[in-house]
């Protein structure tokens, strides 16, 4: 696996213009403040705002897969001591060689159509910390997708990967899981339009 993709897994598979145009990741910014690093994607999708929710929180039975293949693993654990679900990823990379595993258990704190945000569970992961959110909105005939992940890793990072190379690296890898994710939002909407012809008839 690329190292491209390793990165690309560290800043979350950012997940992730014309209504009528393919996915389209419009901008990225990348920042780091000693050893945290923040990411917002600005996105459009060709998909309405319940479909990718959907599929965003589709963890279960390694379904994560179908977005990117550096997910290995997926799926929803049982609830926090607090009732507040919890959903465990696992990734892959290699760097120049040196491949690892790496996991990451996370409390889905606030779930709704228009916003997500998830927040890491350090002592079950391999990240000192992680902040996720989501936000959704409909866009003409599609969805704009803000994303923004703040994220402190628990390994090693060269020190060349920086801002500005993150950055290039997301501009070149995310496009793809993007479009995955428009595309499985679509077969989902389609699923969903021909489930209420049926019930309508």
């Amino acid at each position: 696996m690329s190292f491209r993709k390793i990165l690309l897994l560290v800043v979350a598979s950012v997940c992730y213009v014309s209504s009528s145009l393919p996915a389209t990741l419009r901008d990225v910014d990348v920042s780091r403040r000693q050893d945290r690093y923040r990411v917002v994607a600005d996105t459009h999708l060709v998909a309405s705002p319940e479909a990718i929710y959907k599929v965003l929180l589709d963890f279960d039975s390694d379904r994560y897969q179908r977005i990117s293949e550096i997910y290995k693993e997926s799926s929803y654990l049982p609830p926090d001591s607090d009732g507040t679900p919890l959903v465990y990823t696992r990734v892959e990379g290699c760097l120049l060689g040196y491949c690892r595993s790496m996991r990451r258990v996370e409390r889905l704190e606030i779930v709704t159509p228009q916003f997500i945000r998830s927040r890491t569970v350090p002592e079950r992961s391999d990240f000192k910390y992680t902040l996720s959110e989501w936000t959704f909105a409909a866009e003409g005939r599609g969805t704009r997708v803000t994303y923004m992940m703040e994220m402190e890793p628990n390994f090693w990072l060269p020190p060349f990967v920086g801002p500005w190379f993150l950055k290039r690296t997301l501009l070149k890898g995310a496009p793809s899981a993007i479009e995955q994710i428009e595309l499985l939002a679509q077969q989902e909407q389609r699923a969903a339009a021909r489930s209420a012809a049926l019930n309508g008839r």
